[in-house]
């Protein structure tokens, strides 16, 4: 008797560790149709007839409101994990002075960049210290405050 709930006991938290280890699937930025997002066409459409075929873009451009960028990213992160991407859409529309469009460019999960630090720590010029010379290092360095400056007498 003792050893099968002892068995049960094993089997429930061997199920509860593997569901703690499941996969979670994120999207995150705008949901684009890219059946839509291919009808626009450079000289036919407006910003009006893009914001109503794809709803406000994610952001416009930073020096100017002519650039339109639709963002949108898909990530599985296992457990305690980092994300991971596994798939990114760029829209950009581009108009010109009058908002009719001149061109859309479509870019994909290429353009992700993994930046890893080096030894998370950022290297610095001068002396390296110790945990004990920072601790200790300015015992006996500054003169006892109060006692005001030494003086010089001939």
């Amino acid at each position: 008797m003792k050893l099968a709930l002892f068995r049960i006991a094993i089997a429930a938290t061997m199920a509860t560790a593997v569901a703690g280890c499941s996969t979670t699937h994120f999207h995150k930025g705008a949901v684009i149709d890219l059946q839509l997002a291919s009808s626009i066409q450079a000289g036919v459409d407006n910003k009006a007839s893009v914001e109503k075929l794809l709803g406000r873009p994610t952001f416009t451009g930073q020096f100017t409101p002519n650039e339109w960028y639709y963002v949108s990213r898909d990530t599985n992160q296992v457990a305690f994990r980092n994300p991971r991407p596994v798939r990114q859409t760029v829209l950009h529309v581009s108009f010109d002075p009058k908002g009719n469009v001149t061109g859309v460019n479509r870019t994909g999960k290429e353009l992700v960049m993994n930046v890893n630090p080096t030894h998370r720590s950022t290297p610095t010029l001068g002396r390296k210290k110790s945990f004990f010379d920072e601790l200790f290092g300015n015992i006996g360095q500054v003169g006892a405050g109060g006692l005001g400056a030494p003086t010089n007498q001939q």
